[in-house]
């Protein structure tokens, strides 16, 4: 099993349970580039440099700084930034319950797979999951991710929580600023309804097929191409030189066979 990506508890009122987190989605089979020194074949390390004196920093002497002005920063200890939220860090409290369909979409961020993370806490886990089923509601609360605070969504999915973390209001944009100017369809009739027979024709059952990245399958024949044609070039330099050997070994023994033979004919005339 994979290590957990957070562990802590769920709370709701008095009742408590042991839980822990796992991203839902994964990018570990998209195609990833190394940098190299194109000379040498090797790869390239990144280094964090002074901006202003041009010499190497060490990690330890590395902090984390809020910009105040130009060139001027409030510098953090990472004591001082883990103690921010610091009862949220291990514990979901949920603050309050909502209809699923009162939270926007454009609010959802990313998904993580709830699971209860001890035997001894499945119950009083089934217990919150059910009650949110029964009410058609989701759950409102904070967590801790990444050092950061984040809003979350609790939604009942089969067995298990989907932990959906929310984006805060002033990250989202007012959909107005963007559509407001966009003007309405004509009224034509026959148009909406040769539109409508277009999308009934071209509706199909959902699938994750759909969601094939043609890029990366790209990327990966072109890989498999290129990694092909270099095995053939390995091997048929390991055969040329081989052939090499051969030879040489071959030259070696004839040369041998003459001498030895120039020897033979020296000892009979004598």
């Amino acid at each position: 099993m994979a290590p957990k990506f957070w562990t802590g508890y769920l709370r709701l009122s008095l009742v408590t349970c042991p839980v822990a987190l796992q991203p839902a989605t994964s990018e570990s089979e998209k195609v990833r580039f190394h940098t190299l020194n194109r000379a040498t074949g090797q790869r390239v390390v990144s280094r964090y440099l002074d901006s202003v004196t041009g010499k190497p920093v060490k990690d330890e002497d590395e902090a984390k700084g809020y910009a105040v002005g130009e060139d001027q920063f409030v510098v953090f200890t990472d004591d001082e930034l883990a103690s921010v939220g610091l009862e949220s860090t291990r514990t979901i409290e949920i603050d309050l319950f909502t209809e699923r369909a009162s939270v926007p979409w454009i609010y959802l961020d990313s998904p993580y797979f709830m699971t209860p993370s001890d035997p001894v806490g499945e119950e009083a886990f089934a217990v919150i999951r059910e009650a949110m089923a029964a009410t058609d509601t989701v759950g409102i609360s904070r967590v801790v991710l990444n050092r950061r605070e984040r809003a979350v969504m609790l939604q009942p999915q089969g067995k298990g929580i989907i932990a959906w973390t929310l984006r805060f209001g002033d990250e989202v944009r007012k959909p107005g600023q963007f559509f407001g100017d966009i003007r309405s369809a004509d009224e034509d009739p026959a148009l909406a309804k040769l539109a409508d027979k277009l999308v009934v024709q071209k509706t199909a059952h959902w699938s994750a097929d759909f969601m094939k990245d043609p890029v990366q399958e790209h990327l990966k024949k072109l890989i498999a191409s290129k990694q092909s044609r270099s095995v053939r070039r390995v091997a048929a330099e390991r055969k040329s030189k081989g052939n090499v050997v051969n030879i040489m070994d071959a030259l070696r023994a004839s040369l041998k066979e003459t001498l030895d033979a120039e020897k033979g004919g020296r000892t009979k005339r004598h």
